[in-house]
């Protein structure tokens, strides 16, 4: 493949070269989705060109270089049921570069950290009722087993209340909700959290979690390097403006300075604002017309920090008083090795808030300020010297903030049979968001694009 800036199984059919090199085909956005589409659409004989808007592939998965490794923007991490991803990775060469680790969930209120693993752990957790507590681990345990039938039309307020109790819900539940979805948390389907929820701890088996050594950086480069092999373009700060039909009805993707470019099929993997805008003003304006407008994403400022030493034993450990800025702590160290974080301890602290709030907006220094004003709260014994390093990175597409009824209303997987496709993270649910999420649905989509071949 040629760079160019500025001018456990991935699926059940072996499509390598089913198609010749007869199609022409285009993919706009080099996301995670964006990639796996290319790599599969190349396996199948296309010639593939990949439109990437940034100087990185990788959306989420972007990265920055740390000392001697590079560390990515956003936590990243692997479950055993990640069967495309594995999938993928398998087929790359990599599987065996994945290592894996028993990983725990901690649960801080009122500046006390509760461990949420074990049902003995959860019989001691004091903010609850005894009751309650008892409620709280029948709604697990009913979550692992009942049938996903007709969450996707109740909320995960009625249907957790319902099982929970009320003050459950309002001490154990909520706070996690708001983290993730703020003032819309109200509206999210209990299919979210049923999803979720058997992603994390399906089986009843211990939480267990994996990550690649030399970061994810390594499967975006291999990924790369497979579609090079058969012959694809991958163009980086090249974003679409405009996506059209030309007179005949063949797709045209619309690039600044440069005659539109004419293929036989997209796949568009972007955000689906921008996909709206750029279809908007010519032939394909109907046919956004079948991405609902009404559908919104939620956003995260995120910060990196790397320590002199840890915190906690647990990977991930929810941080719910109102008083402390960021509503979750990954402590990667207890999972990464250190030759993965430079030797240097390294938590992530997220705040998932709407691109429009003002708190998505603060300066890099206001923010880091405000969360390690946070983590003092939160650990009295931190001093600045136990600081090496911090950054600050914002994406304002997460992942959608879903209602009920979601299931029909995301959008479908062709936008116009034999010439354009869409696998965008507003249709992965009720697959969790996710690298693995994202595969499957490429995965999908690109299945659905060779069949009207």
């Amino acid at each position: 493949m040629t760079l160019i800036k500025n001018p456990n199984d991935i699926g059940a059919t072996n499509i390598s070269g089913i198609i010749g090199t007869s199609l022409n085909i285009a993919v706009v956005g080099g996301g995670i989705g964006g990639l796996v589409s290319a790599y599969l659409l190349a396996k199948a004989g296309a010639r593939v060109t990949v439109y990437e808007a940034s100087d990185q592939l990788g959306g989420l998965g972007t990265f920055f270089q740390y000392r001697n490794v590079y560390l990515e923007r956003f936590y990243h991490c692997m479950l055993p049921s990640d069967r495309h991803l594995l999938g993928v990775l398998r087929e790359l060469g990599l599987e065996d570069e994945i290592y894996w680790k028993e990983t725990s969930f901690g649960f801080m209120r009122d500046g006390q950290l509760y461990g949420l693993n074990t049902p003995l752990e959860l019989l001691r957790f004091s903010p609850l009722s005894f009751v309650d507590r008892i409620r709280v681990g029948l709604t697990g345990l009913w979550g692992s087993v009942c049938s996903s039938d007709g969450l996707d039309d109740v909320t995960c307020v009625e249907w957790l209340s319902k099982i929970s109790g009320h003050r459950a819900f309002e001490t154990f539940w909520k706070p996690m909700l708001q983290a993730k979805f703020g003032d819309r948390y109200h509206e999210v389907p209990a299919l979210w959290f049923w999803t979720r929820f058997n992603r994390e701890k399906g089986g009843g088996k211990k939480e267990c979690k994996g990550y690649i050594r030399g970061g994810y950086r390594r499967i975006i480069a291999a990924l790369v390097e497979a579609i090079e092999a058969r012959g694809g373009t991958i163009r980086l700060q090249t974003p679409m403006e405009k996506l059209d039909l030309t007179e005949d009805g063949r797709p045209t993707v619309h690039v600044a300075q440069e005659n539109p470019h004419v293929y036989d099929r997209v796949v568009a993997t972007t955000p689906i604002f921008a996909l709206r805008k750029a279809m908007a003003d010519g032939q394909l304006a109907s046919v956004a017309e079948q991405i609902d407008a009404g559908i919104d994403m939620q956003g995260v400022v995120n910060a990196v920090f790397t320590l002199r030493r840890g915190f906690t034993k647990h990977y991930w450990v929810a941080t719910i008083d109102e008083e402390i800025p960021f509503q979750g702590i990954v402590e990667s160290t207890t999972l990464l090795e250190k030759t993965d974080t430079a030797g240097m301890h390294l938590i992530y602290l997220m705040n998932y808030v709407h691109r429009t709030d003002l708190r998505f907006h603060q300066s890099d220094a206001e923010i880091l300020d405000a969360y390690m004003v946070g983590l003092k709260r939160l650990f009295p014994d931190l001093v600045d010297e136990d600081v090496i390093d911090r950054f600050v990175f914002r994406s304002p597409f997460v992942e959608p903030i879903y209602t009920t009824g979601y299931q029909r209303r995301k959008p479908p997987t062709t936008l116009l049979p034999g010439k354009l496709y869409l696998a965008t993270t507003t249709q992965v649910y009720p697959v969790v968001t996710s690298w693995d999420g994202a595969a499957g649905l490429a995965h999908r989509v690109i299945d659905e694009l060779l069949s009207q071949v």
